[in-house]
């Protein structure tokens, strides 16, 4: 997949498939209407990585309350360093937020996140997660 920022989308040829029934899962398969650039970052981190599932289940956890990262470990029976690692990979494209700096700190869903919640569902669905 290549990705210009400030451009438009130059090719979305990675394919994610989901498991149980091996659908095609491109960004232009996807049908919620939001900014280009924002479904292709959802598209990314939710679909095409290796790590795409693991994310779906952070942030589906992540709706029902805030959690830290020890207890997103616990709860979803993932190592703490994995789980530390998708929490900052979704910071850092601002679809979480945390509250305190320390050790602690407790994560939630940004408001970029809640504005575009549908083509999250759209490709989870699609991912049958």
């Amino acid at each position: 997949m290549r990705l210009q920022l400030g451009k438009s989308l130059i090719c979305a040829s990675a394919l994610a498939y989901s498991e149980k029934n091996m659908q095609t899962l491109t960004v232009k398969s996807l049908k919620t209407e939001i900014h280009p650039q924002t479904k292709v970052m959802f598209w990314f981190l939710f679909a095409s990585t290796r790590g795409a599932a693991t994310r779906i289940r952070i942030v589906k956890l992540l709706q029902i309350q805030p959690y830290n990262a020890n207890q997103i470990s616990k709860e979803l029976s993932l190592d703490y360093k994995a789980v530390k690692h998708h929490l900052h990979t979704l910071e850092k494209n601002n679809l979480l937020e945390k509250f305190d700096a320390n050790y602690g700190a407790t994560y939630y869903l940004s408001a970029l996140f809640e504005e575009n919640f549908s083509v999250f569902n759209e490709i989870a669905e699609r991912m049958n997660l």
